[in-house]
């Protein structure tokens, strides 16, 4: 299959990694998974024997005419412990190698469908200023965008750090979630092809 060129012309691209048929629970459980993932899970309260104190019985058993009691942290008192406490976990979900490329996959293909993946000879800053990348962004049309280069483009990171809808991410660091994250996704040419040897 072919991409189209903002510059005309077209690129041959795999049929796995851009013309896959869209799998949509698959697409649902990686992004889950990788959301459950970011989770730090370190939540925590106190139950009744993390409380301090309350290891004496407050009064005897019997004869007092009141409630009996064998603690001052029950959870029905003042000061007591939390009757289900939360406690840290681990939100973490198993994810194999296969389905998180067969997830990035669908998601380009489905882009690709929807016409939202623009595909570019190069996308650079010649410093790193804003208005030099709302300009390019303008030329294609478009406000709100993931960019995605082959390597690390210092000068495209910084000028983009100030607008809100517009991300940068190298080729190593695409995940499901920004992927579905954004209206347009922008790759270079060996963007593309860095993709379609990982995922290829």
């Amino acid at each position: 299959m072919e991409l189209s060129l903002t510059s005309g012309g077209a690129i041959k691209v795999s049929e796995v990694a851009f013309g896959r048929e869209f799998n949509e629970s698959l697409v649902h459980q990686v992004v889950v998974a990788y959301l459950a993932a970011a989770r730090a899970g370190t939540r925590a309260q106190k139950n009744r024997s993390a409380v301090s104190g309350g290891g004496k019985k407050p009064w005897r058993q019997k004869g007092t005419g009141r409630a009996r009691a064998g603690t001052i942290r029950s959870p029905l008192w003042r000061k007591g412990g939390v009757t289900f406490a939360a406690q840290p976990q681990d939100y973490t979900q198993k994810v194999n190698r296969k389905m998180y490329r067969g997830a990035i996959q669908s998601i380009l293909s489905e882009l690709v469908r929807q016409e939202r993946l623009i595909v570019v000879e190069d996308f650079s800053v010649s410093a790193p200023k804003t208005k030099e990348l709302v300009a390019k962004l303008k030329e294609l049309d478009t406000k709100e965008a993931l960019i995605i280069t082959d390597s690390v483009d210092e000068n495209l990171f910084l000028a983009s750090r100030n607008l809100h809808k517009v991300d940068v991410r190298d080729v190593n660091a695409l995940d499901p979630v920004s992927l579905i994250g954004f209206d347009k996704v922008i790759m270079t040419v060996p963007a593309v092809k860095k993709v379609e040897e990982m995922l290829g």
